[in-house]
């Protein structure tokens, strides 16, 4: 009964993102979200170099030493009693360069171990956790180069596993303002795992974005093609929400190849943008049309795939909140506080 119900767990903790069911591997949560800011604006690597410590996690080249001594601290209500928790720190030294620790740990609860006979023996808890240090510097003015070395753990009962990743990233800042990013996020092999002993993959993916700060409007529009690695991010509905079925013919409606193109094309493109007001608030939105297709349903009106989030200084501390609504059931919140401890 423990196995059967630690199987049952695998397959819950795997689902919770479904971009993990489609090709992301075991340790979906590396892909996970914990910024506020990175959740409001889609929850891909920013193509952004602000000094903003959140980035750092989510995009190597953007540490620099505009983020020196700075710490982040990040909360993250999701569904039901799973919650998951982040802290970073970054230093820079002159000879090497900006560095940047962070530590992420996801609970998801604890869970009624039973018998056979359904008698309760106690209960277990399981997590998944990540510790990495990431490395940037500016080559030039308009290079920037990045990488992360990361190890990423889970913990079921008595049961675990480990890997180690790596991510690499650069960006390029040109002449017009334009600042393009890429990058390559947990390349790595699992270590060890306890629990059936099978080697399993990381979520290995490649993303590409662009921003630009508007020259007379207090606006940085964003745009993201992820997933550059593979095509095909659309799949065959088994309810049929769409009603491509005919159940009196038996035929299914194909669908016009021309709208099924544009339909995986726009399955990787996240859009979003942040408006400045004033010296002390920002607000923060993105549409990310992947995650809407994949778990909308058609027959009702939702705010599937919209994302929107809040930035306030108070001080010495910047405060940041999103809501990123990825399916219908509810919408996760999140909450990141960063300071300057220079300041202090």
């Amino acid at each position: 009964m423990k196995r059967t119900t630690l199987t049952l767990l695998t397959l819950m903790l795997l689902g919770l993102s479904v971009k993990a069911q489609v090709a992301n591997g075991t340790y979906s949560f590396l892909r996970s979200t914990n910024s506020a800011r990175v959740a409001a604006l889609g929850g891909l690597p920013l193509p952004v170099a602000d000094g903003d410590i959140q980035l750092g996690t989510f995009n190597p080249a953007s540490i620099d030493s505009s983020m020196h001594n700075k710490l982040g601290l990040s909360y993250v209500d999701y569904y039901s009693d799973i919650n998951f928790a982040t802290a970073q720190y970054s230093y820079t030294f002159d000879a090497i360069g900006s560095f940047a620790a962070t530590v992420q740990y996801h609970n998801y609860g604890h869970f009624d171990e039973t018998s056979e006979s359904g008698m309760t023996m106690g209960d277990f808890s399981a997590s998944e956790y990540a510790l990495s240090i990431g490395w940037g510097r500016h080559l030039t003015p308009h290079w920037s180069i990045g990488a992360a070395l990361k190890y990423a753990g889970r913990q079921l009962e008595m049961y675990s596993s480990g890997a180690l990743a790596v991510d690499v990233a650069g960006y390029y800042l040109s002449n017009s303002g334009w600042l393009f990013s890429l990058t390559s996020r947990n390349i790595g092999v699992q270590l060890f795992n306890n629990y059936d002993y099978r080697t399993t993959t990381l979520p290995w993916s490649i993303d590409f974005g662009a921003s630009r700060h508007l020259e007379h409007l207090p606006l940085t529009f964003m745009v993201w093609y992820d997933d550059l690695q593979r095509w095909n991010k659309l799949f065959d509905d088994p309810l049929d929400l769409a009603g491509n079925y005919d159940p009196l013919t038996n035929e299914i409606k194909e669908e016009n190849k021309a709208l099924h193109f544009a339909k995986n094309l726009m399955s990787h493109i996240v859009i979003g943008g942040e408006l400045t007001l004033g010296k002390n608030i920002v607000l923060r939105a993105a549409y990310d049309y992947g995650q809407r297709h994949v778990m909308d349903v058609p027959q009702n009106r939702t705010l599937v795939g919209f994302s929107a989030g809040v930035g306030v200084k108070v001080k010495m501390f910047e405060i940041s909140y999103a809501r990123s609504r990825s399916s219908i059931v509810s919408s996760p919140n999140y909450l990141t506080i960063t300071m300057d401890l220079s300041k202090f």
